[in-house]
Formats: C-alpha cells, structure tokens, sequence
C-alpha cells in the first residue's frame, strides 16, 4: 500500500525509483498506479518528476 501523506509519498516513490525502478512509467505499470494521480499529489507540495534523474525533485 502506498502512503497517502504527500510528503511520505515522494520519500516512498524516490525511494522505489532509486531503488528498484528505472521509471516513473514503469512504476506505475508494476505496482498498477494511476500516474497522473501520483504526479497530482506530489505537485501539490511542489514537486515534479524529472527523468533525467529519476526522481521527483
């Protein structure tokens, strides 16, 4: 389960980015996430996903 809280979000998601995926896309695509869900909650605390490294920075 994914946490709710915006803040503990973006540690979980770049930790898994970090860790175990290569994408954001293929994130979404393994744990079954709506990505534009997730981008929409990270945004609301100002953070947005970079490719170029990985994470939401």
């Amino acid at each position: 389960m994914i946490p709710k809280d915006p803040v503990m979000l973006l540690s979980w998601i770049n930790t898994q980015l970090r860790d175990q995926y290569p994408s954001l896309e293929e994130l979404c695509q393994s744990l079954d996430l709506d990505r534009q869900s997730v981008e929409k909650t990270l945004a609301s605390i100002d953070y947005s996903y970079d490719p170029k490294t990985n994470r939401f920075i």
